[in-house]
């Protein structure tokens, strides 16, 4: 009997999520064809400091603040040392390796430690979903010295 409430009260706790789920399983966002998200700097096979900046670039659709759904845009994340991606139905998590720049940036300052690493940029939709076609970079390396 206890199992049985147990379970029944496990139920009811996630009923109210549900709706969520139902609603970014449908929020799924296209993207504009030739769309693309690109580095301006560095450059694959730069030698960076250790604190560099990093400019993101764009075309072939707007940029957009998170939680602003307005069409064809999106908003930049980075990926850092990412070695497989992520679930592109769900939103991006916001890691040390995923960094959400979700105000519209189109540039930041990354402090890496000294070695090799790899840099990649992705676009989400206003709840940080990458889109149907995802607009993604090619992942570039950069030595941090």
């Amino acid at each position: 009997m206890k199992n049985h409430l147990f379970l029944v009260l496990c139920i009811m706790s996630i009923l109210p999520t549900l709706p969520l789920f139902g609603t970014l399983a449908n929020a799924a966002t296209s993207s504009l064809p030739g769309a693309r998200v690109f580095f301006l700097t560095p450059q694959d096979g730069d030698v960076v400091p250790h604190t560099f900046t990093v400019k993101f670039g764009l075309e072939g659709m707007r940029l957009a603040k998170a939680g602003e759904k307005t069409p064809n845009s999106g908003h930049h994340h980075l990926l850092i040392d990412i070695d497989s991606l992520v679930d592109f139905s769900l939103p991006l998590p916001a890691t040390n390796n995923i960094l959400h720049f979700g105000g519209g940036q189109t540039e930041t300052q990354l402090t890496l430690p000294t070695g090799k690493h790899t840099l990649q940029l992705l676009l989400g939709d206003y709840l940080h979903i990458p889109h149907v076609k995802p607009v993604i970079s090619q992942k570039i390396t950069i030595l941090v010295r």
